[in-house]
């Protein structure tokens, strides 16, 4: 592939991530969605401010959440260590963000601070645990959110990148399913990164890397999920997650985002048929459907996010990086940069991990 094409996909990725991050920011968790519409009409389109008795209130347009904080935290380290170092991402929670977090939710940089780092910072900060012992059991999408930098960094090597999405994310969640779920999320968007479609081929390509060796899940099917021939050994469970079934989900969800006899129209209301909450099976299933439905359309895949409420942020920032993958930088719209803050610190911090990924190619 060429190299100028996947520096492209890298940072589109990373930037699409940082964009719907920011888009949701004034709209998010609206789960009324005659409120949502009351306050910020019937399509939103652009950057907007949070309203000052809600969540994020006294914010600005085009900044960041502190999700959207933590995705820059971990793209710095990657940058500046050439890989994932957890030892300096940890020592950057402890003290670049850590400081600033007070245990409450309505508090921190980014105006909320989440439950699986409030659990976090409480074990870490007020137990004096060491990291390797902080982690909870959030269902929440908050590790997914800030490992997409890890994804992009090793989309060509998926052995490595699910190794480093596992321990990253154990770091603030150990509910087993919401690690599955993570690397799952990870290795379909290091598929996007590497070229690959969006579509109901994802899952056999996720599943041929199983077979390899190269993602850490258990199957005993063979071929195209055919049962196991009489005899035949199972593959050993140690290490590995017990089914694959985080893999096969999103080729379902980009089946029906393209099955003339599934409709979800308008196509925001993909919040409504997986769910508004904020856990990982409701959002991944949501991004993974925008993203196969609008493989070319970088806008309309966020903002039908954004314009879905409940937990959109979280669903933006996730299809933001799956439709950056396959759009690229130079497909995302100009006014999304514009708008966002420290774009040009950003812009650079993703191209140069876009080119670390490039000379590996």
């Amino acid at each position: 592939m060429p190299s100028l094409d996947l520096q492209d996909r890298a940072a589109g990725a990373l930037m699409g991530a940082f964009i719907g991050d920011a888009l949701a920011l004034g709209p998010h968790w609206y789960y009324d969605l005659a409120a949502l519409r009351a306050d910020y009409g019937d399509w939103i389109s652009g950057y907007t401010d949070p309203r000052p008795e809600r969540y994020h209130g006294g914010m600005k347009a085009g900044q960041a959440s502190q999700a959207g904080i933590l995705l820059a935290l971990t793209l710095e380290s990657l940058v500046s260590r050439g890989g994932y170092d957890e030892s300096d991402f940890c020592r950057r929670l402890d003290e670049d963000l850590f400081p600033q977090i007070d245990g409450t939710p309505m508090a921190g940089p980014g105006g909320y601070t989440s439950q699986s780092i409030r659990e976090a910072w409480r074990r870490r900060v007020l137990d004096g645990q060491p990291w390797g012992r902080c982690g909870g059991n959030a269902d929440t999408t908050e590790a997914a959110e800030r490992i997409i930098a890890i994804a992009v960094r090793y989309a060509l090597h998926p052995e490595a990148l699910a190794d480093a999405v596992t321990r990253n994310t154990l770091l603030t969640q150990t509910d087993g399913t919401v690690v599955a779920m993570t690397v799952a999320f990870a290795a379909v968007l290091g598929l996007l990164v590497e070229g690959n479609p969006m579509d109901g081929k994802v899952s056999g390509l996720l599943m041929a890397r199983v077979k390899s060796g190269l993602l850490p899940f258990h199957t005993v099917t063979s071929g195209r999920l055919q049962a196991p021939r009489p005899g035949e050994p199972e593959a050993p469970v140690a290490g590995r997650f017990p089914s694959p079934d985080a893999l096969l989900g999103p080729s379902s969800m980009a089946l029906a985002a393209t099955d003339p006899g599934i409709r979800i129209e308008p196509a925001w209301k993909v919040s409504t048929v997986y769910g508004m909450p904020c856990a990982v099976y409701h959002q991944f299933p949501a991004a993974y459907y925008l993203a196969a439905r609008f493989p070319d359309d970088f806008e309309s895949a966020v903002l039908h996010a954004v314009n879905g409420g409940g937990q959109n942020l979280a669903r933006a920032m996730l299809t933001g990086a799956l439709a950056g993958a396959q759009a690229g930088l130079s497909g995302i719209p100009q006014r999304f940069i514009d708008g966002l803050e420290n774009a040009a610190g950003l812009l650079e911090q993703a191209r140069r991990l876009a080119a670390q990924v490039a000379a590996e190619a």
